[in-house]
């Protein structure tokens, strides 16, 4: 290579990574994070030798590619198509590649060496400059055979929002920045999705696949798409291009992937009132005979020296009982059903959030977030107050509306309130919904959306039921909301405080790859709608100066699909999950023990907890810090709490 060219290659990876660090600053490259290591990738790229490569039907690789500012890249004329040295059958792959203007590339899988290109019997993930490249057939679409296109769900919530989103998405970044692709290959299903949005999902050999390839120019290659096994395949389409962050997951043929966790705890889960009846409410309507989930949402206390226990429940009702196990019956608190939205049509509307005041013994002021009735949608924090008459009622028309927060659809609602240790109330919120945050909330500090918020509920200012803490981090800032405390949030589920610490966990709710823990930090970026945990998402640009913080923890959807944030526990009765932070995945039920030091910032263990695989809407805890798990039953068995398992 001519040193004005290699100069060439140098400055063109130096620019796309300048301008990457813009948005992803201290992301990790060619390393595996810790999340990965634990649950099962490797690497097949390090950054400095692309020695588990070589060129198709080749012992070694072209001088032709060469490994440049840590990646593989096509630097001139000749290069050829280049494979991986093994073969593979069922695995993922995730990738980032930078193509030249209008240039084109591609990814193959299930590559034999038996016939005179690897195009002619492994299906390829297109590459290209969407902009400017000649190819018909886009980034990321399987050539001539599966493009992106909006499941019918997602139609349907933009219909009911009056949005209208391009009909055939495209997520990639321009020619010159780094693009992600991730592809899971399985004779299960397989997926591909493009900077953290999936495209698709095939299962080759079916019908539908089958019928494609005939169609298609493929068809006059006997071997095309028949191999259930073969080599990963970096096409050299004539153009420049650079690959980096190159890492493989292989998978049995059950799909299975390793927990990523240290060990097991010897922890188990036991019922925590198994006598328990729930007044006012049935699990089966007289009427129709449908069952009527409870759907316990919240458990917490008072902390006013009685020990009592409230639940707040989806349905739209709070009961009220004492910490006996042996306790047969609670008392109805508070019934607003007829203000809210039914959860039953998505899951995530209702009533969401419960928090007492740190003074409730004094002043019997107890708040709730819940997604109103009325249109258009909205979501509602107010103050009620404990009945003068009754500790165990609430007064109903005691409601104080403190805050009306616009949602433009159904779903990602947040709605976990909580105190901290300094008094105020934060209230998490999601990104207003739909998929992939069409409405770009999250990096936008001029919507309460994506964010989670910090009032002052004691004063109210500027014609607000409510005050504006003087140091919350946006106060000064033009066109920023004053109570946005942290921001670049899809969907908290859920937010708890860390009584001894004060710190505040979060569980932020992944789109289609990743689930992550954030410790809030005040003015902190978390990265969406840019970053799904530490991985690139879509293609929108940065707009704020913050730089993206990293999450605590994060794990991929083959091990959970939906997170459900928990509590640091602080309680007596298990010594063996002291300071952890409890979550699970309401989608596998799987159940962790998160071991992790905020002030140093590093993560000591991640245990696993034996678990039934009962789906779990959220974690409770106690005035004595002991710490509960809510399932949703027609029984009415829903609560659990943990128990040294020696």
């Amino acid at each position: 290579m001519t040193f004005s060219k290699k100069l060439g290659v140098i400055v063109f990876l130096m620019v796309a990574g300048i301008a990457a660090a813009r948005c992803w600053a201290e992301l990790p490259i060619n390393e595996l994070t810790e999340a990965e290591r634990r649950s099962g990738w490797q690497l097949l790229f390090d950054g400095k030798s692309a020695d588990q490569w070589r060129s198709y039907q080749k012992e070694t690789l072209s001088d032709g590619w060469q490994v440049v500012e840590g990646a593989i890249v096509r630097v001139k004329a000749g290069g050829g198509d280049i494979v991986t040295k093994k073969a593979y059958e069922n695995f993922e792959l995730s990738i980032e590649y930078k193509i030249s203007k209008g240039g084109n590339s591609g990814i193959m899988f299930h590559v034999s060496e038996d016939e005179p290109a690897p195009w002619h019997t492994g299906p390829e993930i297109q590459i290209q400059d969407n902009v400017d490249g000649h190819d018909p057939q886009k980034s990321g679409w399987l050539y001539q055979l599966y493009q992106p296109a909006k499941p019918n769900w997602l139609v349907q919530v933009e219909k009911e929002a009056g949005l209208e989103s391009p009909t055939v998405p495209d997520t990639t970044r321009p020619a010159g920045e780094w693009n992600h692709i991730y592809a899971r290959i399985s004779s299960m299903q397989s997926q591909v999705a493009v900077n953290g949005v999936t495209y698709y999902s095939f299962v080759q050999g079916s019908q539908e696949w089958n019928e494609l390839v005939a169609k298609s120019k493929f068809a006059k290659f006997p071997k095309f798409g028949k191999n259930e096994t073969g080599h990963i395949c970096l096409q050299d389409h004539g153009n420049e291009v650079a690959f980096r962050n190159i890492k493989i997951r292989v998978l049995p043929a059950d799909g299975s992937v390793p927990n990523p966790v240290d060990g097991q705890l010897a922890v188990k889960a036991v019922e925590a009132f198994p006598n328990l009846t729930w007044e006012g409410w049935q699990g089966t309507d007289e009427k129709t005979g449908k069952t009527v989930p409870l759907r316990p949402i919240v458990l917490t206390h008072g902390g006013d020296g009685t020990n009592r226990i409230f639940v707040a429940t989806q349905r739209g009702t709070i009961h009220v009982f004492p910490n006996d196990p042996d306790c047969r019956q609670t008392k109805l608190f508070l019934d607003i059903k007829e203000k809210i939205q039914p959860w039953e049509k998505g899951n995530e509307e209702g009533l969401l959030g419960l928090a007492l005041h740190p003074k409730y013994k004094d002043n019997g002021q107890f708040f709730v977030y819940y997604t109103s009735v009325d249109q258009p949608r909205k979501s509602v924090v107010s103050r009620f107050n404990v009945s003068k008459d009754d500790a165990n009622k609430a007064d109903p028309a005691s409601e104080q509306i403190i805050m009306e927060i616009p949602q433009p659809f159904a779903n990602h609602n947040g709605g976990s309130i909580a105190f901290g240790k300094d008094g105020y109330l934060y209230i998490a919120l999601g990104d207003g919904g739909a998929a992939n945050d069409p409405l770009l909330n999250g990096q936008n500090l001029g919507t309460w959306l994506g964010s989670v918020l910090r009032i002052d509920v004691d004063h109210k200012s500027d014609g607000r039921n409510y005050g504006i803490p003087a140091d919350n981090p946006f106060l000064d800032r033009d066109g920023a909301k004053p109570e946005i405390f942290a921001y670049g949030l899809r969907n908290v589920w859920r937010l708890s405080v860390d009584r001894e610490t004060g710190d505040i966990w979060i569980g932020d709710v992944g789109q289609d790859l990743w689930e992550e823990i954030n410790v809030l930090k005040p003015g902190g970026n978390y990265g969406w709608n840019i970053r799904e945990a530490t991985h690139l998402f879509g293609n929108d640009k940065p707009k704020n100066p913050e730089q993206p913080i990293d999450p605590v923890w994060e794990y991929d959807h083959q091990i959970g699909k939906s997170i459900t944030g928990g509590f640091v526990y602080r309680g007596t009765s298990v010594p063996e999950l002291q300071g952890m932070y409890l979550y699970a995945d309401y989608v596998s039920g799987k159940v962790w023990a998160l071991e992790y030091d905020v002030r140093s910032g590093k993560l000591k263990r991640n245990m696993s907890i034996p678990s039934n695989g009962i789906p779990i809407l959220a974690f409770g805890e106690d005035e004595m810090g002991e710490i509960y798990f809510l399932c949703q039953t027609v029984s009415g068995k829903d609560m659990y709490k943990f128990a040294s398992g020696k």
